[in-house]
């Protein structure tokens, strides 16, 4: 199909759109994307086959339409069963995709975990850090084509279990540093039995295994960093840390970090805008269940769902732990996942990957989660939980409370899956967020948001001049007829992915906001009044927004 007679379709649907429901289509065979996770599994019941994959959706060659980077694990050593690389899928601007791995030189090996997208080198263009079991990679994108920049930025010469990872400017020079999260200490020649029958081996859970220290690694702009974790106080062997989350708690423009950790409490450390950080989750209450309980963290994210000017947060834990979602009351977070509908109905999932994101445009920031156990033998031994899950979509009623519509916009979307990664972005740039999904063993799904209701969006890409290229920590308040949003621009957030940094702002029905500010990194603030919905616009510190070509 041509381009012109795709987009002449999408707005022939678009005049119709109000007599249609709301569906997250699957539209995985249509785009031509074609993978499988690769967990290495030949029997032995090595803890990370359980654990991956993550995705992200990017720009990788500039070209306005938002590609698809899909991680992937491989063989272990002594078990070749056949090559397995990252994959990278290039949007056709058609809704096809085509994989650009090879040309874009990622046909790379490695038992890869998760990925951060950020442009580190402030030219434009974004690279990839690739977490893994082993040596995490950084890719720098020299314009279109990634270059293994590992060693020669100083990353090299580390082996770890990584997971998670996060680009953001902790000290606001201008520069992208890079933080990581690291699980257990874990290798296969230290690998643990377990057994949930007394007889055959399960996976273990993670008490099995002495946590590890995250990394922070500052960049000094000269294309290499340093390892400031100690320095910057946050060296913690103590952890087991699956995701992260940036947030702004105290807003003070200086960007704090939340880790969810597994079996241990979760960390929040505070900016003290020295260069240090200060851990403070027990004091804000944060770092337990409401019971006083470590859970088992996996995925986390940030986001104004109230509408209040605060970060609220969101983390997906174990089964019968329940989504925890944290409030912010007065100098410290409440867990109000029960009075918001979100802890009964997440109770018996296992979630992995979550996202707060204004899915029906509305104005409120809506909840996704995706589930997925750990093992295939838990309903053998009499669980309840299946390994394949339903995700969630809570649907924000207005900041009262969340009701879970995923069984209502599609079947496709609601099919239990052994969810893990979870990525939101506007790959058809029609103005609302689409999903991306990965499942552990499975295939990747690219779920297409066709919304039936007529609400419209603002969208803004920013573009740093003083601050970092990306806008990474920028905070921009949108003012509609319902009063203020707030969101910032953040790397991180879910499990293992990277979201797109466009921000997308439901305004509803409404044809222009008020006004939009900007607060930049750099301590900038800017303004501009009355801009139109359905368009997206580009703002270049500095200067005015610019409304970009939709479609």
């Amino acid at each position: 199909m041509r381009r012109r007679d795709w987009l002449l379709g999408l707005v022939t649907a678009g005049a119709s759109a109000q007599q249609q429901p709301w569906r997250l289509t699957d539209v995985t065979a249509v785009a031509g994307l074609r993978y499988r996770h690769h967990t290495g599994a030949f029997g032995a019941k090595y803890l990370p086959e359980t654990m991956g994959p993550g995705c992200a959706f990017l720009d990788y060659d500039g070209d306005g339409w938002l590609d698809i980077l899909l991680v992937n694990g491989k063989d272990w050593p002594g078990h070749g069963q056949r090559r397995s690389t990252l994959q990278l899928w290039r949007n056709n601007g058609n809704g096809t995709f085509t994989d650009v791995t090879r040309a874009a030189g990622l046909d790379v090996e490695m038992y890869g975990m998760g990925v951060a997208v950020g442009d580190y080198n402030n030219d434009g263009f974004p690279d990839v850090y690739v977490t893994a079991v082993g040596q995490n990679r950084l890719f720098r994108n020299n314009r279109g084509r990634f270059v293994d920049a590992t060693a020669a930025a100083g990353l090299g010469g580390r082996t770890g279990f990584s997971t998670s990872a996060m680009w953001f400017d902790y000290d606001r020079d201008g520069l992208l540093d890079l933080f990581v999260c690291n699980y257990v200490r874990w290798s296969p020649e230290t690998d643990v039995r377990c057994s949930l029958d007394g007889k055959s081996k399960s996976y273990c859970t993670p008490e099995a295994y002495r946590g590890t220290t995250c990394w922070l690694f500052r960049n000094k702009g000269n294309g290499t960093f340093e390892d400031v974790t100690a320095k910057a106080g946050l060296f913690d062997p103590s952890s087991k840390s699956l995701g992260v989350a940036m947030l702004d708690v105290d807003a003070d423009g200086w960007p704090d970090l939340f880790v969810a950790n597994d079996t241990q409490p979760n960390k929040l450390y505070r900016n003290n805008r020295n260069g240090t950080f200060s851990e403070s989750a027990v004091r804000l209450g944060v770092a337990f269940s409401e019971d006083g309980r470590a859970r088992a963290g996996m995925g986390v994210d940030a986001g104004d769902y109230l509408r209040n000017g605060m970060p609220g947060l969101a983390v997906t834990n174990f089964d019968n732990e329940m989504i925890g979602l944290y409030e912010a009351t007065g100098g410290g977070f409440t867990d109000r996942a029960n009075e918001r509908g979100v802890g009964a109905a997440s109770r018996d999932r296992l979630g992995f990957g979550c996202l707060f994101g204004d899915l029906n445009l509305d104005g409120y920031l809506d909840l996704l989660a995706v589930n997925g156990h750990i093992d295939d033998t838990v309903r053998s031994v009499g669980r309840r939980p299946s390994h394949a899950q339903a995700p969630h979509l809570f649907v924000n009623e207005r900041g009262r409370r969340f009701r879970d519509v995923a069984a209502e916009v599609g079947n496709a979307f609601a099919a239990p899956k052994i969810g893990r990664g979870l990525a939101l972005g506007d790959f058809d740039r029609d103005g609302d967020l689409d999903v991306l999904v990965t499942t552990n063993g499975g295939p990747a799904y690219l779920y297409r948001n066709d919304l039936g209701n007529g609400n419209r969006s603002v969208r803004f890409v920013l573009e740093g001049r003083k601050s970092n290229r990306d806008g990474i920590g920028a905070v921009v308040e949108v003012f509609d007829a319902m009063g203020r949003q707030r969101q910032m621009v953040r790397s991180g957030s879910s499990y293992l992915s990277a979201s797109a940094l466009a921000l997308t702002f439901g305004v509803g029905t409404e044809r222009e906001v008020q006004k939009a500010v900007v607060y930049w990194p750099s301590g900038q603030m800017q303004e501009a009044a009355k801009l139109a919905s359905d368009r997206t616009y580009r703002w270049v510190e500095g200067d005015r927004p610019v409304a970009l070509p939709h479609r």
